[in-house]
């Protein structure tokens, strides 16, 4: 048996799911009927996102909710261009996002930023010359 190369639902943990939603309405994404006061759902491009209780989240996977810091992982939006990384970057920190890194050329040959969510979730902006997108802004990877 294989698994599909897939991610079906990305759950952040917060503090405050009402403040989190809150805040990705600002950037436009809407959240689904499927919500409610414990859980936003919000559907994406070929996968969900899921903003539950950071406790709850932690409670469910059996683990420590453990103080914050670097958790080891980013989620990226990639755009097409520079430009295109400079005016999400602006946007997303115009709607709340913290700014952490201003867009510059990065070592691997790209150009990229970094801003947090109000959760401090580390979001890259970038613009990769060797991932190339789709018609519908999906990442394409070499074979």
């Amino acid at each position: 048996m294989s698994l599909e190369r897939r991610i079906s639902l990305i759950t952040l943990g917060v503090a405050d799911v009402a403040r989190s939603t809150e805040f990705y309405a600002r950037l436009g994404w809407t959240k689904s009927s499927a919500s409610n006061d414990q859980v936003t759902f919000i559907q994406l491009k070929g996968t969900a996102l899921g903003l539950f209780s950071r406790a709850s989240l932690a409670e469910d996977a059996h683990v420590a909710d453990t103080p914050q810091g670097f958790s080891g992982i980013t989620l990226a939006y990639n755009v097409s261009s520079e430009i295109g990384v400079d005016a999400v970057v602006k946007f997303a920190v115009s709607c709340g996002a913290s700014l952490v890194k201003s867009p510059e050329k990065v070592f691997w040959g790209g150009y990229s930023g970094y801003v947090a969510d109000p959760d401090g979730h580390l979001w890259e902006i970038a613009f990769n010359p060797f991932f190339p997108q789709d018609e519908h802004g999906h990442v394409v990877l070499p074979e």
